[in-house]
């Protein structure tokens, strides 16, 4: 799948999620068919149906492990068996526990892209997670110019040609990664709101509308899941640590 990183650990019962800290969880989603068969028995018939509508079984069996896998995690920092948790959606569609299935207000985002996803939990903060699978043909000054802010489209055409595919992911998934924790969908444009492209682990948001208070509300996290994908997550505080885990 990825390439070892000893940043990501291997997790053991029991785990527990501190209200400050943020836990992500990188997943393999082209795990063997014990992986799948173990996800088909644990996810809902809604979530049966959904995988139904990717073209490829490939993709079906992404899907599927990507929720059977949310519900593994849930499960263990929970106690409750993973086929019984319950979701829901806001009027922009993110996912949430039903309150009588998470008494420890455990929030969570899920983000995936070609064969990796990654998983986001935090207690009582809203968290997002975006993560991007490479294809330089997708960063392309068009697609800067529709989705980034004028800074960022000039930050962007500053930097050396060679440079510029990875800034533009960077930029794409911190942004994606805030607007996700913010679960207000396509009513928060991504030109709205600046980020810096710079590689580094910890990133400010620079402006949201220019409302300076908003922007000290959240921080951002670059993440480096694997050989190929670029990530963020973004949460709500400056007071959390970050933990990585890997596998289910």
């Amino acid at each position: 799948m990825t390439a070892a990183n000893p940043l990501w650990q291997n997790a053991r019962d029991p785990i527990q999620l501190r209200p400050d800290e943020v836990h992500v969880w990188r997943v393999d989603l082209d795990a063997d068919s014990d992986a799948l068969r173990r996800s088909c028995e644990t996810v809902s018939a809604d979530e049966q149906a959904r995988s139904e509508q990717f073209y490829s079984l490939q993709d079906r069996d992404r899907y599927i492990i990507a929720r059977g896998s949310l519900r593994a995690i849930l499960a263990r920092y929970l106690g409750t068996p993973p086929r019984d948790l319950r979701f829901l959606s806001n009027a922009h569609g993110k996912p949430a526990l039903e309150p009588d299935s998470s008494p420890a207000d455990l929030r969570f985002n899920v983000s995936h892209s070609h064969q990796l996803a990654l998983l986001a939990f935090a207690q009582c903060r809203e968290v997002g997670i975006d993560v991007e699978y490479v294809l330089p043909y997708r960063a392309d000054a068009h697609m800067a110019a529709r989705f980034f802010a004028p800074q960022e489209v000039a930050a962007l055409r500053a930097l050396p040609e060679t440079a510029r595919t990875e800034a533009f992911f960077r930029c794409w998934t911190r942004k994606e990664a805030y607007v996700k924790a913010r679960g207000q969908g396509l009513s928060l444009p991504l030109n709205s709101f600046t980020v810096s492209l710079a590689p580094c682990p910890t990133i400010d948001l620079l402006t949201i509308g220019g409302d300076s208070p908003q922007a000290a509300r959240w921080s951002l996290r670059a993440l480096a899941p694997g050989e190929g994908y670029i990530a963020a997550v973004a949460a709500e505080g400056k007071d959390w640590s970050l933990i990585l885990w890997q596998g289910t």
